[in-house]
Formats: structure tokens, C-alpha cells, sequence
């Protein structure tokens, strides 16, 4: 049990990262070289990779994570600026290419951007980059003095010493700070003489984004640049036959018709002309030994695997004892679906693949990934192939695969031009790496004064760690039990099983991974509970988090704020939910009405104990955006398998939540002191809990199968 809680995803992930599918081993480099010198190009002052000064003043920061909406490329300069000093009106960003050395640590020095983890991953690393910095231009200024470091300090981008109110510029001290080595260690501010970080800033990429500035994977353009779709076999797992393109090649503006590794590519001059080919290309295909499979053929099959024992994950006491033994036991079953990403930006990705050279402009969250697929399918050496990065139209994970770009290097190495691949809608929803479609059994035990004496769970799910890599000895996705092996609830016999299962369907990280599964399955179970106890919600769960002080404080925030215990509004019914996830402890109450079927949602209050607050406005969106995300699939998100193939095809039938259905969401941070937690993907995993208890609540019905639908009320 102790082995399975000091593991999780990331730590996991520090000896690789996803690459096409396979598992790519790699190794941190430290990102500050003591002993070097600050020296670059002529009138720079760059003391490591992650920055460098002009003489004009502007800090060029480099960005290895990459800005999907989240709000990295504000956190992660204030990070080097806070500790720089710098005057945040002169900061620039620049996007890293794809090299060891801007890894993240905490995936085993690959660049990507995904788990929550830009700030937990780059946190210390980037302030010690800004420290060192400062250190250099203090010692530079008090050289060029003739005074003691330690009677100089720093104010916004000016070296200052005080006793002769002399101020020296940081551009004007970038040639002798260059000449000097970079020190070993540096002090770091404390956090009482921040400036910058725990103060909500404005972000800087709203400016390119609100004047159509920012430039997309989609708004990539080259000299000759063609414009290709991809036809890929309708059933998972199926391969291309035959072809014939003669229609496809008689439309106006088709250049090329080539099969690849995936289908077969139409080539054109704009994305009209490669869809009419599309339309007029026949394919003939083999459809493999998934042409059958059925959504309702997987559930039977789930369901008979939860029949078995699974590897034990976490077993505190004697569950079976508790269960034979206690007054009032009862078993649930909870299912949840095939869930489609659904990126506001379809997948697309631009090669130009040459004999002296690969280019890839691409929206990404894997530098990394996406390097190594494109040197292997253009062949080529890494040091001849490049990653530039754009701006992502949302990632949820989607962008850490590297699929897209298969297909892009394999088209322009066919055709031997400039290409751009872009996917439909109807591409991006039935060719997707899925969220697994989860069957979990659940068992509870109170005994006779309403105490939870017992909580075994059984979790039957596809395994993400396999797919990156291998499961672990104890044979556990850890992954999966995220949120359920963790349990915070002081009960005294729990249990929590693991039973690993590939039905074929392409499978992927989704926003808050399996921890999307355990907010809404866990916390719906301890509802339940407490119902069966008599005892209010929130308090069942106060008693049972003794052991567990933020947790606790979360809990108490959000139902303070929800005004729980006094009545909703006529018509309304609240539901409440806690969990940690991704370093971070997340509380919500929803608020509901019920009627004719149709769940409306009229308010959210969040509480979050992210540890220590970066940016208080960052984490406000990222908890909003999250909640919307995880609502959605709760009320609406289901992709089903018939005849091998995606029934969904589009946002007329998988919708999201529109702006006449969005709640007022409110959030509250709990000041801490402890490290920084991710905050882009807990919100999502904890609001559908929060929001079928509330359903409950309303109606007095439970409901164990997402997402919810107007018969089940």
C-alpha cells in the first residue's frame, strides 16, 4: 500500500513519455551549468537556456511548455521574473525547440506538457534560472561600484545601490554579467518579498489572441504549401486493401493521391479541393477483427471480468470480514463511456521533409514526442529534423499523441513538398485515443450507528501505463485507482482492485485521466453512504477527514461559501464533493433543478488548495474551464462503438455545453504553504461528483451510468 501512494502518474512518467504509441527513455539535463560562463552572442547575457537579457532591457523567456489555454506562458515567465527582479512590461517569451535540456523533470526530461505538471515540474528550475541571473548582474554592478555585493539589490530590472542611489540597468550590464561564471548556487527570494507570484497578472498571450495575431498549427503557411486529408479505415484496428484514385485525381486542384502508414492521403492545393477528393476516392479495405465490436459487446464483457478478482491496489483491514459482518451493506455498479477530446482546433500538422532536412510546425504538447515521430518516419537524423511549436486550439491531452504528425512527415516524403495535414471534425471524433470506457463494482458496509466500517472498489479499465510502458510488479494501473487507492476517508477496511482489459479501441490521456472516472464514482458511493447513514453529506464527510486537515479545510471553505445547511433556492438541490488530484484538493457544490428529464445547472462553488498560488487568476479560469469540461461529460459526453466503428460523428451528436446552459461558478483558493499542485485538470475530475449528488438530491434517484439521460429521471 505504502509503494502504491508514493507513485503516481507523473513519477511514472519520469522514465518516459508517449511517443507514438511507444515508450521513449530519457534522461534530465540540468538546466543551469555552474562553472560556465554568462557569455553568448555579442551584447547578450544569456546564463542559462531558459533566459537571456539585451542591452535595451527586454528578457527573452524561453517557454518549453506549451500555452493551450491554460495560462503557461504567464506562470512560467513570472516564475523567472520574480526572481530576476525584472520589470514584467519588458518580458518576451520565445518557444523552445524540441532539446533534452528544456525538459521537464518530472517527465524524465522529455518536453511535454500534460498531468498538471508545468508548474510542478518547473517551478524550482525556472526560479533558480531568474535567481542566477539576478546574481550575475548584482556582482557585475558591484564590480563595475567598487562596492560589496551585499550593500546592492534589485528593483524591476535595475541593479540599486542604496547608499550612493546609483542604478544600473540590466541592459547596460549584460557584457560584463556575460564575462563572469555562472555560480553553483543562488539564494532565492522569499516568498513574503514577492512582487510578482501569488498576484494575478495579465497574461501574455491574450494580446495576440484577442488581435488574431497568435499563430495556430491551422494558419501555418509556406512557400508551396499543400493542403492534404487523410482517409483512414472507419474500423479501429482495419487496413487499407486497395485504392483508386482516378475520380480523386480528375478534381480540379488534387496534385497527389499516396497511401501511408495510416490510409491514403489527398493532396491539394486548399482543403476544398483535398475534400472533393476525398469524396471521389474509392478505398476498398480489410477491416480486421474488430468489424463486429459493439458498445453493448464490451459492456457484457466488463461486466464479466468484475466478476474476478483484481490486483489489489490498495488493503487496509479485512474488507470481506467488515462486509459479512456489518448490519447494512449494499453493492453498486457505475459505468462510464468513451469520451472524444473534442479540441476546438482539429488536429493538423505541417512538414516539409527534404533530403537535407525535416520541418515540423505543429500544435503539440509533446516536443518530444512529436521529434522522435518525425525522425522516424522521415528517416532522417535528429539533428536534421525540427520542431517548431505553435499555439494549441485546446490539447485535453489529444496533442500529447503524435499521430498527426506521422501522417504529415509521411505525405510530404512521399510527395516531396511542403505539406499540411488537416482532419475534419468528423477525422478528429471517430479517429481519436479515446478516454477508456470504465466499469467499476463498489461494496460498502455501515455498521450499526451509521459509521462506514468497509469500501472495496473494483475497476475494470483499459491501462494507460501498459500502453506507455508496462505495468507495474503489482500488476496495478495506478493511473486508473487515481483518486480511489488515495482515499482520504478514515474508514477503517478498504479496498481497492485493478483489473487491466483491452478491447482494441485506441485509448489516450483525457483531461484528469482516471481521476475523471474516481471523482464522479468515489464520491457518488460516499454520497450514497451517508444517505444510507442518515447523516447529512457534507458532515459524513468532515467526520471521516480527521486524518486529513486540507482536505478538511476545502471541504469546510465550499460549503461556508455554498451556504450549506440553509435551504436552495424552491426547485434547487445541492450536492457536495471532495477530492485531491494532481497535488491539489478540490471541493465543489453544485446546484441543480430537475425537470421534464432535463438537469439544469445553476451554480457552482469550488474551493481549491493548490498549495503555493502562482497566479490567483490562472487558477480561478483553470477551475472554471475544467468544471465546464467534466459537466459536459457528464451530462452529455458518450462515444459508442457499433459494427468496429465510431457512431459519433460530429457536434450535433456529441455536444458540449452551450452558453445558455453554463452555471455561475465561483472559486475560492485556500491560502498554503505547501508546493504548488496542477490545477488544469482537478476541477474536471471532481464535477461530475458534486453534480450527480446534487441530482440526487433533487430527485431521489441514484444514478450509475453516464452520461445522464432524460429516462434515467
Amino acid at each position: 500500500m505504502a509503494a502504491t501512494q508514493r507513485v503516481d502518474r507523473r513519477t511514472f512518467l519520469k522514465v518516459g513519455a508517449i511517443a507514438g504509441g511507444g515508450l521513449m527513455v530519457g534522461g534530465y539535463l540540468q538546466s543551469v551549468d555552474p562553472g560556465r560562463t554568462g557569455a553568448a552572442a555579442a551584447g547578450i547575457f544569456e546564463p542559462n537556456v531558459w533566459l537571456r537579457i539585451a542591452p535595451d532591457d527586454t528578457v527573452t523567456i524561453m517557454l518549453s511548455q506549451v500555452e493551450m489555454g491554460q495560462g503557461v506562458m504567464t506562470s512560467m515567465p513570472m516564475l523567472v521574473a520574480e526572481e530576476l527582479d525584472a520589470d514584467w512590461a519588458k518580458i518576451k517569451t520565445e518557444w523552445t525547440p524540441a532539446d533534452p535540456k528544456y525538459g521537464n523533470p518530472n517527465f524524465g526530461g522529455a518536453q511535454l506538457t500534460a498531468g498538471s505538471n508545468s508548474v510542478r515540474g518547473m517551478w524550482k528550475i525556472l526560479r533558480t534560472a531568474g535567481g542566477t541571473a539576478r546574481a550575475m548582474l548584482i556582482t557585475a554592478a558591484a564590480s563595475s561600484w567598487g562596492v560589496s555585493e551585499s550593500t546592492c539589490s534589485t528593483d524591476k530590472g535595475e541593479v540599486v545601490h542604496a547608499a550612493s542611489g546609483r542604478r544600473l540597468r540590466y541592459g547596460a550590464l549584460v557584457d560584463q554579467a556575460a564575462a563572469l561564471p555562472v555560480p553553483a548556487s543562488v539564494a532565492l527570494r522569499d516568498p513574503k518579498d514577492f512582487r510578482l507570484l501569488g498576484q494575478s497578472t495579465p497574461r501574455l498571450d491574450i494580446p495576440e489572441k484577442v488581435s488574431g495575431a497568435a499563430g495556430y498549427g491551422i494558419d501555418v503557411k509556406r512557400p508551396g504549401l499543400l493542403v492534404a486529408r487523410v482517409v483512414r479505415c472507419p474500423v479501429f484496428g482495419g487496413r487499407v486493401q486497395s485504392f483508386d484514385a482516378a475520380k480523386a485525381n480528375a478534381v480540379a486542384g488534387v496534385r497527389h493521391v499516396v497511401q501511408i502508414s495510416s490510409g491514403v492521403a489527398v493532396v491539394a492545393d486548399n482543403y476544398w479541393a483535398a475534400t472533393k477528393g476525398v469524396r471521389a476516392l474509392t478505398v476498398t479495405w480489410n477491416e480486421g477483427p474488430l468489424a463486429n465490436l459493439s458498445s453493448a459487446e464490451l459492456r457484457t464483457k466488463y461486466a464479466a471480468l468484475a466478476e474476478q478478482a483484481g490486483k489489489v491496489a490498495r488493503n487496509d483491514g479485512d474488507v470481506a470480514a467488515a462486509l459479512k459482518g456489518s448490519p447494512r451493506t449494499f453493492e453498486r455498479v457505475y459505468e462510464v463511456p468513451f469520451l472524444a477530446h473534442a479540441t476546438m482546433e482539429p488536429m493538423n500538422c505541417s512538414a516539409d521533409v527534404r533530403a537535407d532536412g525535416c520541418d515540423v510546425w505543429v500544435p503539440t504538447q509533446g516536443q518530444t514526442a512529436s521529434h522522435q515521430a518525425a525522425i522516424a518516419a522521415s528517416g532522417l537524423p535528429a539533428d536534421k529534423v525540427k520542431i517548431h511549436t505553435t499555439y494549441l486550439g485546446g490539447g485535453f491531452g489529444r496533442r500529447g499523441e503524435a499521430d498527426f504528425v506521422i501522417e504529415a512527415v509521411e505525405t510530404s516524403k512521399a510527395i516531396g513538398k511542403p505539406v499540411k495535414i488537416v482532419w475534419s471534425r468528423e477525422d478528429d471524433m471517430q479517429h481519436d485515443y479515446y478516454r477508456p470506457v470504465t466499469y467499476v463494482r463498489m461494496w460498502g458496509a455501515l455498521d450499526s450507528a451509521g459509521k462506514p466500517v468497509a469500501f472495496m472498489q473494483r475497476i475494470v479499465q483499459q491501462s494507460l501505463m501498459k500502453r506507455i510502458g508496462a505495468l507495474p510488479p503489482n500488476g496495478v494501473d495506478f493511473i486508473s485507482v487515481d483518486g480511489s487507492a488515495g482515499l482520504p476517508y478514515a474508514i477503517p477496511n478498504i479496498r481497492v482492485e485493478y483489473i487491466e482489459t483491452d478491447p482494441g479501441i485506441p485509448f489516450g490521456f483525457w483531461r484528469s485521466v482516471g481521476a475523471s472516472v474516481q471523482g464522479y464514482v468515489v464520491e457518488a458511493f460516499i454520497d450514497e453512504m451517508a444517505t444510507a447513514a442518515g447523516t447529512d453529506p457534507y458532515q459524513f464527510r468532515r467526520d471521516l477527514l480527521s486524518k486529513a486537515p486540507r482536505h478538511r479545510a476545502v471541504l469546510d471553505l465550499v460549503a461556508e461559501k455554498a451556504g450549506w445547511g440553509t435551504p436552495p433556492p424552491q426547485g434547487r438541490a445541492r450536492g457536495i464533493a471532495v477530492m485531491e488530484v494532481f497535488g491539489s484538493i478540490v471541493g465543489q457544490v453544485a446546484e441543480v433543478s430537475v425537470a421534464n428529464g432535463a438537469v439544469r445547472v445553476h451554480k457552482i462553488w469550488c474551493a481549491v488548495d493548490t498549495g503555493w498560488v502562482i497566479d490567483p487568476d490562472t487558477i480561478k479560469a483553470q477551475m472554471e474551464g475544467g468544471t465546464v469540461y467534466g459537466l459536459t461529460a457528464a451530462l452529455k459526453g458518450e462515444i459508442t462503438i457499433q459494427k468496429g466503428r465510431v457512431v459519433q460523428g460530429h457536434f450535433n451528436d456529441y455536444q458540449m455545453m452551450r452558453h445558455n446552459e453554463m452555471p455561475e461558478i465561483e472559486t475560492y483558493i485556500v491560502p498554503s504553504g505547501e508546493a504548488p499542485g496542477g490545477i488544469g485538470e482537478p476541477s474536471t475530475a471532481l464535477a461530475a461528483g458534486a453534480l450527480l449528488n446534487a441530482v440526487a438530491a433533487a430527485t431521489g434517484k441514484r444514478l450509475y451510468r453516464l452520461p445522464i439521460r432524460p429516462d434515467q429521471l
